[in-house]
Parts: C-alpha cells; sequence; structure tokens
C-alpha cells in the first residue's frame, strides 16, 4: 500500500476509534495543525480522514471554523435507537430464519466471551471499556449476522458505531444509580435462549426492551451531563 494511503487509513482509524471511545469529546474542535502534532500524521491524510468522518456524521464542518466531533443530544440519541430498534428487529427475524448450527455456535461463543469480559472501574477505565465494547458488538453482530441482507448489515453497523457513542455514558457510569445497571449480561442471556430456541417474537421483544432500556439510563445519564456541560 503506498505510503500516503496508509496514513491516511491510519489517520482515519486513530481519530474514528477516539470518536466512538470519547478520547475526542462531543463538539471538541478537530484543528488540522493540532491533530497533526498529536498523532504526527501529514497534514493531507488528517484533512481527508476528516471529510472521510464527515460523511459519515462523526464529524461535523463548520463554515470558517473547520471541524468538530459532531455533538450527542437527546433528540439524536431518541431518533438513533428507534431507528436502530426497527433495523436491529428485522435482521433478528431473518437471521433466526435463516441461521443455521454454525451461527447458534457464533452466537453461543460471543455470549461466552461477554459475560466474562471486566466491566471499567472507574469513568476513567477507558481501555476496559473499549474491549467491553467489543465483545459487546460482537455478540450483537453474531445474533443478526445470518440474516442474508448485505444492506441490513451496512446499515445495521452503521448505527451501532453511532450507538456506541452513547452507550458509552452508560458503560462507563454502570455504578450510577441513574444508569439503572443491575446484571449487564442477564439481558444478553435472555434474548440468545429466545434465539437458540427459535422463538422469534420473544427474541424481537426482549431485545426492544433491552435498547430501549439502555436508551432511557443514558438519556438520564446525558441530561445529568449536558446540565453540568460534562460529555464525557
Amino acid at each position: 500500500m503506498p505510503e500516503i494511503a496508509l496514513n491516511l487509513t491510519s489517520a482515519y482509524e486513530r481519530l474514528r476509534h477516539e470518536i466512538l471511545q470519547g478520547d475526542l469529546q462531543s463538539g471538541e474542535r478537530l484543528r488540522v495543525a493540532d491533530l497533526h502534532a498529536r498523532y504526527g500524521f501529514g497534514l493531507t491524510p488528517i484533512r481527508e480522514a476528516l471529510m472521510r468522518l464527515t460523511s459519515e456524521g462523526l464529524v461535523v464542518t463548520e463554515a470558517n471554523r473547520g471541524a468538530r466531533v459532531r455533538a450527542v443530544t437527546l433528540e439524536e440519541l431518541h431518533d438513533l435507537m428507534q431507528t436502530r430498534r426497527e433495523i436491529e428487529a428485522l435482521c433478528l427475524r431473518a437471521s433466526m430464519a435463516n441461521g443455521g448450527a454454525e451461527w447458534e455456535a457464533q452466537v453461543l461463543s460471543t455470549m461466552h466471551l461477554l459475560a466474562r469480559a471486566d466491566l471499567p472501574q472507574s469513568p476513567g477505565d477507558s481501555a476496559t471499556a473499549a474491549i467491553w465494547e467489543r465483545k459487546h458488538r460482537d455478540f450483537h453482530h453474531a445474533l443478526i449476522s445470518a440474516c442474508g441482507s448485505p444492506w441490513l448489515l451496512r446499515i445495521w453497523d452503521d448505527l451501532a458505531d453511532h450507538s456506541e457513542r452513547y452507550r458509552k455514558l452508560r458503560l462507563l457510569n454502570y455504578r450510577a444509580l441513574s444508569a439503572d445497571v443491575r446484571d449487564l449480561n442477564a439481558d444478553h442471556r435472555a434474548i440468545m435462549d429466545a434465539v437458540i430456541n427459535r422463538d422469534a417474537d420473544r427474541a424481537v421483544r426482549l431485545m426492544d426492551l433491552h435498547l430501549h432500556n439502555t436508551e432511557s439510563a443514558v438519556a438520564r445519564l446525558l441530561h445529568d451531563q449536558l446540565t453540568t456541560g460534562d460529555t464525557r
């Protein structure tokens, strides 16, 4: 791969990761010179990475003000999660209709790994949170991976990316009462059992409730943080 293309890929992946994990915070200004100093990538790869992230909705560009990390808002959270619930229901029903023994094994194995992933011990424990998020993403993707539609999977993947920006608020603050977290894996196991038993109506109902509960908890936390001006 030519060096400039490699630098573009590296700059894009680094910026994208730090936006999704919250290292680059909601609304933070993204000056090309600052990013060059921070990461050591060339100015051109950074500009092109910002353009790519703008097309994905993770960065916004303002006339005469440059680029910023897209701000998190309660309005976007509700719209995002409602859309995800609808898409996830379509994907899950189709996946249960199409999936075979190998798909079931993937669902079981990703649940096993998720159940054994450590939770972050503080809001600053982003490294542990990132590992848990990966296991969580793998489980949800496994559930819908047999849906048979590359377009539905592509849409789901985009929604999952944006959901991750919001869900991390609950994960990093799961000890707070407003996060309403009791057993993080109980919902996942119940969904898995319904899926393995091919009870589509129950699986979709449990998934919808699971995503709705996450949305409600994140909304409470986001309201508190937007009020105080701290959206980390």
